[in-house]
């Protein structure tokens, strides 16, 4: 079995692949301050819930943004699965993709695993959106080469600076788009502005991104608030939950 970890600055996503098949997933909350003994306890409880045996799992590949985590999961995969972990960087995926970026170190390890996972998929020019903490677009040329992208404030940030700044304004739950742009209320006209506000930001960088690479890409979308922006975005065509994962596996395989 193959363990994987996307350690983001809001959530970290595990998984437990069997070969090629995605047998369990699992998204919890980036603790910074923990330790490897912590975290095995945690992890215990995950597997222990699935019947998984820590002596099945042969490989692990991690993907991290948040430096302070790398000790941590680096002891914690040495002193309880008896396994050094891969750690995704540009080199990790040479043989995969060409990062075109002028410094490739600067690149995200999450950026670079959904680009290669989403171009593996679907062998064609891509722009792949992450609503995290930031929303971040990639982009992926017909040939496979990593372009480069933008990186905006995410959905949530966005939110609470709006609520933290505004006094006057209500702090409303984002799950569900307004019926209706125009709102007739504060709570809908904060929605609306978000929800939609955020669709037609995608809506417009995509369409500057694909003028500026001559072609129509597929456009691509993952992270937790992907389904919500996707429902109600023109461009979007599919949303993709498992892309990190899966970039994590492809890039493991090749290892």
């Amino acid at each position: 079995m193959l363990l994987v970890i996307d350690v983001g600055n809001t959530n970290t996503v595990i998984g437990i692949y069997d070969g090629d098949v995605l047998k369990y997933d699992w998204r919890i909350r980036t603790i910074r301050d923990t330790t490897a003994d912590e975290f095995n306890v945690l992890a215990n409880a995950l597997f222990s819930d699935k019947g998984i045996l820590r002596t099945k799992i042969k490989k692990t590949i991690i993907s991290s943004v948040v430096p302070s985590a790398v000790p941590i999961l680096n002891a914690f995969c040495e002193k309880y699965l008896k396994i050094t972990p891969v750690w995704i960087n540009p080199d990790s995926v040479k043989k995969l993709m060409p990062i075109l970026y002028n410094n490739p170190n600067e690149v995200g390890a999450d950026r670079i695993v959904n680009a290669v996972a989403a171009y593996d998929k679907y062998k064609t020019a891509l722009i792949v959106i992450d609503f995290g903490t930031a929303t971040t677009f990639d982009v992926i040329s017909e040939k496979g080469e990593y372009l480069g992208g933008a990186i905006v404030p995410g959905v949530m940030i966005a939110a609470d600076a709006l609520f933290q700044k505004a006094s006057r304004l209500p702090r409303v739950e984002i799950f569900k788009a307004p019926e209706k742009v125009i709102g007739k209320d504060t709570i809908e006209s904060i929605k609306s502005g978000i929800i939609y506000g955020n669709a037609a930001m995608v809506d417009g960088m995509v369409e500057r991104m694909s003028k500026e690479m001559g072609s129509s890409p597929r456009i691509l979308a993952t992270g937790g608030l992907a389904p919500l922006i996707a429902g109600v975005s023109k461009t979007i065509e599919k949303v993709e939950q498992s892309l990190t994962l899966d970039g994590l596996r492809i890039i493991s395989n090749e290892g």
